[in-house]
């Protein structure tokens, strides 16, 4: 089983409280019990000392405890998002300097890259390059959370090598469109170059989407603006329902799987906030609320705390650039989120937290990330919402 399809079953699992007895309070407790960057810097150290592989190589473990069948190293989606989570925590004002863990991320992140693919153009790989592991087949939606990553890097620090990558990472999603006039629901980017999977989804369409909203943001390249709107105006056609939430993924004979994840609902708003800003066509702002508005009323609090926090990590930083445009308060809605997950899923003694199903002992790299990246970007101020993704 890959290491995706592992992560999608942990998903689909009943999120229920590891802690017996934990109270959850109200975010207005946040100020007694310490602040968001307090937070966000032990829900890294903890990240450090449970799953950094101290060998070297930069990479981290999959999850503990970790077992003997265990890949030494994880997988390249679970490494990205603490990727993410170190700069969100370099981004922190007045915290201590992460631009040396940022620089430490940002080369082993190479390890994962592979020079070609099955569309002739290099990328990363769901698995660690050797001598490290053995690779692995390239999924589109990897690619583009490292491009958000390089490109939310850029607006920060404004590094060349983030957009060069960025750039070259838009080329892979490119490469990965659905030409096939012959396919049901034809067009669409790949999930992934797997031979087991031809399906396309609404997170290998609009991240690519945003990634490219971005880079035409940044270069001014128009082609950028228009592959951005094919994916976008794609994924509306045949993943959106009529009340504005997204279904998951279309295979090639037209089956919609139609599980509603928050992190689909997330970035598509964050979308249609970079076309408002680009258009200035209020359609697009209103669509974006329209998403925000539909997904509240779908999850609620129950059903949002039942999906991955890795998901909503994505899920809620896309509401906050979504703050930066309609000036409603979104982030007291991920405050709340933040503050039942303190309360409820961290053991304090580790410092780690605990989604797993009840009786199972092992928690995942991934889900400590989201929740490094939740308190950090509750820290930042609110003017630099506008940066991310």
């Amino acid at each position: 089983m890959t290491g995706r399809r592992r992560l999608r079953m942990l998903a689909a699992t009943l999120v229920a409280p590891a802690l017996a007895g934990a109270l959850a309070v109200s975010p207005a407790a946040a100020s007694a019990t310490g602040s968001w960057r307090q937070r966000a810097e032990a829900t890294d150290r903890a990240l450090q000392q449970y799953f950094a592989a101290a060998d070297g190589s930069g990479l981290y473990r999959e999850e503990y405890p970790h077992e003997s069948t265990d890949n030494t190293y994880s997988y390249e989606w679970p490494f990205s998002q603490e990727h993410v989570a170190t700069l969100d925590l370099a981004a922190m004002a007045g915290s201590p300097d992460h631009r040396g863990a940022l620089a430490d991320r940002d080369a082993a992140q190479q390890h994962y890259w592979e020079d070609t693919s099955t569309t002739g153009l290099p990328g990363f790989a769901s698995g660690a390059e050797p001598p490290y592991a053995n690779g692995g087949d390239l999924f589109y939606d990897d690619n583009e959370w490292v491009g958000l990553e390089d490109v939310q890097h850029y607006a920060f620090f404004h590094d060349a090598a983030s957009l060069a990558e960025a750039r070259r990472i838009f080329a892979l999603v490119r490469s990965g469109w659905d030409t096939d006039p012959s396919h049901a629901d034809p067009g669409g980017t790949f999930w992934t170059q797997a031979p087991w999977s031809s399906d396309r989804n609404t997170v290998s369409n609009m991240p690519g989407a945003e990634l490219g909203l971005r880079l035409f943001q940044l270069t001014g390249d128009r082609s950028y603006l228009l592959w951005s709107l094919r994916m976008y105006r794609w994924t509306n056609t045949y993943l959106q329902r009529p009340d504005g939430l997204y279904w998951d993924h279309v295979d090639l004979q037209g089956n919609v799987e139609k599980t509603i994840w928050s992190y689909n609902q997330g970035v598509p708003i964050g979308v249609d906030v970079l076309l408002f800003r680009i258009t200035h066509q209020r359609s697009y702002l209103a669509e974006a609320e329209r998403i925000a508005q539909a997904s509240r009323a779908y999850f609620g609090t129950a059903g949002l705390d039942k999906q991955p926090p890795y998901f909503n990590s994505i899920y809620f930083k896309n509401l906050l650039l979504l703050q930066s445009v309609d000036h409603v308060n979104h982030r007291r809605q991920l405050a709340a989120y933040a503050e039942r997950m303190w309360q409820t899923h961290r053991d304090p003694n580790t410092g780690l937290f605990h989604f797993a199903a009840a009786g199972d002992p092992h928690v995942q790299m991934i889900e400590q990330a989201a929740m490094t990246q939740i308190f950090a970007v509750l820290a930042w101020p609110p003017s630099d919402f506008t940066r991310l993704y």
